[in-house]
């Protein structure tokens, strides 16, 4: 079995912090810049699973790395350099406390507040009469706040965030503005792909006063996608529809009788089941990116993380 990389204890040159979310280890350096390293780890309803899966911090950082890169005439994005498969080194951006959350279709959270008789999500009207995984007429944003780990995010409206000065007026237009164009422009390239992007979040920061994109963008943990091929035949009879995201850990946690309440235990994770994770990830890059997924050897990765960042910093100058 390949190896996992689960947890990291960098020491770079300038560094003057680090932060480990779920699934990310961020190394902050004085010199305004962090470097991020997207790990195996894999979380799940706010819990982090006991067993990393390899070649999924491969598959994350890929892919945000090709969006960043494909989006950046829309909204300049934080990312400087990606010298390693797992990392981005970037600008440290004052992030925004709140997340833009894009949906294109009724489904997911969205739908289940809608079937309970919600006709307004975060402020936005919903009209009677649509069905699961319809289209709403246009894409709508439902931000939430976010929230501590181990936390979940709460949904909120635009004029409470602006209410509440965690937005001012002027920076949040400009946050739904972005927001929509970069699922349009999302949206464009899942089509060329056979796909139909769902929802997915965004999370921004400012730098010098300028916006910046920050974090993940259309990767299959902040993303859903749905197969075209099929769709409305599929949506006509009421059926589920194929999914493309990492619902399938959700539904695999939830079948074994683990939704991350108090007390639950997690089901084991088992050579197969890791293996067949890993592979469903895989999958995932290669249909979204339309690139056949190289995987890189699992030998002395962590020696070759920390001399592809530190060749990075030199060479960009990123070091005092």
């Amino acid at each position: 079995m390949d190896k996992a990389i689960v947890s990291t204890n960098y020491r770079f040159p300038e560094q003057t912090g680090v932060y480990k979310g779920k699934v990310r280890d961020v190394y902050s350096l004085s010199t305004d810049v962090l470097v991020m390293v997207v790990s195996d780890r894999i979380s799940a309803f706010d819990v982090i699973l006991p067993e990393g899966i390899p070649y999924k911090g491969q598959v994350l950082n890929q892919i945000a790395s090709k969006f960043l890169d494909a989006t950046s005439h829309i909204v300049p994005n934080w990312k400087i350099d990606s010298p390693d498969p797992m990392v981005t080194i970037g600008h440290k951006c004052e992030p925004f406390p709140v997340e833009m959350i894009v949906r294109g279709y009724l489904t997911g959270s969205a739908w289940r507040e809608y079937k309970n008789g919600a006709r307004e999500i975060c402020g936005v009207p919903i009209p009677d009469g649509m069905k699961e995984h319809q289209a709403f007429e246009n894409p709508i944003i439902t931000p939430t706040t976010k929230a501590e780990q181990g936390a979940h995010d709460e949904n909120i409206s635009a004029e409470e965030i602006i209410r509440q000065g965690l937005v001012d007026e002027e920076d949040y237009a400009k946050l739904e503005d972005y927001s929509l164009k970069l699922f349009e422009h999302g949206s464009k390239m899942a089509n060329e792909r056979g796909l139909i992007l769902v929802d997915t979040k965004y999370e921004f920061g400012k730098k010098d006063n300028e916006i910046y994109l920050i974090d993940e963008v259309h990767t299959p943990d902040s993303s859903r996608y749905f197969y075209l091929d099929g769709y409305q035949e599929r949506f006509s009879r009421g059926e589920a529809q194929h999914q493309l995201s990492k619902e399938f850990v959700r539904e695999w946690l939830m079948e074994n009788g683990f939704k991350g309440e108090p007390g639950q235990p997690i089901p084991e994770m088992t050579t197969e089941i890791v293996k067949s994770i890993s592979e469903r990830y895989i999958e995932l890059y290669e249909r979204i990116s339309g690139e056949k997924f190289e995987k890189q050897s699992t030998k002395n990765i962590m020696e070759r993380i920390e001399n592809n960042v530190l060749n990075s910093l030199q060479r960009n100058m990123l070091m005092v």
